[in-house]
């Protein structure tokens, strides 16, 4: 972490492949995309599987059995671009405690070096996704799953953690009380917030949507640091380095700290029996 301004590497932490059902291109190409952007650090964070108990299938993440799968080819990908862009192995997962002990393991037999915090929604059956929050009961839920999920000492980074405002309709009184609860959990653990970037791409949400001018005003006066994520969902995206840039000074204007490259952890911390 720097409290240094200004762009010294740009690192992207949060790429998606096909495996995910709503990405495009190959691996490959978004690490060409990566080198020709001036990228870096280039971090695969694809939807983490769960080996779910009761048959569900999800069509927004990958399945369990591309799991090794997807671990050989980041590490592949890493070795053949070595000393042009450093390629990391992660994953986006939410947090399901009664699968903490499955994830840990997993990231340490695959070799996962780092893992974002995709707060999407509260439970494995998918229901109530966080983006379509439109009650305040959704925002307390969303924020409660937050804290919990960041106490865990599982996560690297919040993966945008404004995600409640792609439904909600404005940014409200409600908003910031959550806002505050979500920020205020991230200080006292250590863990950065991701400024989003995929929200300006975004022309299905249901509300005012993300990056949220007051969720990262509230941000800044808890005092939280913060890593720029383009969320790629295709290789172009690692393209546009204008938007990447003008977030980085966005962040620099409210005085929040600016992480630019998260812990390569080695293995996971093991599971609690």
């Amino acid at each position: 972490m720097s409290g240094r301004r200004g762009i010294r590497i740009r690192t992207n932490y949060h790429t998606h492949t096909t495996r995910c059902l709503h990405a495009e291109g190959t691996d490959e190409a978004y690490v060409r995309a990566a080198d020709a952007g001036g990228f870096g650090v280039l971090g695969f964070s694809d939807h983490s599987p769960w080996p779910y108990r009761d048959g569900f299938e999800s069509g927004i993440r990958m399945p369990l059995s591309q799991l090794g799968d997807y671990a050989r080819s980041v590490r592949s990908l890493r070795e053949q671009y070595a000393g042009k862009v450093d390629v990391r192995l992660g994953l986006e997962a939410e947090y399901y405690p009664e699968f903490e002990g499955w994830l840990r393991d997993a990231c340490r037999e695959h070799g996962v070096s780092f893992l974002l915090f995709g707060n999407h929604f509260d439970n494995p059956g998918e229901e109530g996704y966080f983006g379509y929050a439109s009650t305040v009961s959704d925002l307390r839920r969303y924020a409660a799953r937050a804290e919990m999920g960041l106490s865990s000492g599982l996560f690297d980074c919040l993966a945008h953690p404004d995600l409640f405002m792609q439904g909600y309709a404005r940014f409200d009184e409600n908003c910031r009380a959550a806002s505050r609860d979500v920020c205020a959990a991230a200080r006292a653990c250590g863990v950065p917030l991701e400024f989003n970037l995929s929200g300006f791409y975004n022309t299905w949400r249901r509300g005012a949507g993300y990056p949220a001018p007051g969720f990262w005003q509230v941000a800044a006066k808890e005092g939280v640091s913060a890593i720029v994520g383009l969320d790629a969902h295709k290789p172009a995206r690692l393209a546009e380095c204008e938007i990447y840039d003008l977030a980085v000074q966005h962040l620099d204007a409210l005085g929040i700290p600016r992480v630019e490259l998260l812990p390569a952890q080695a293995a996971r911390p093991a599971s609690i029996a």
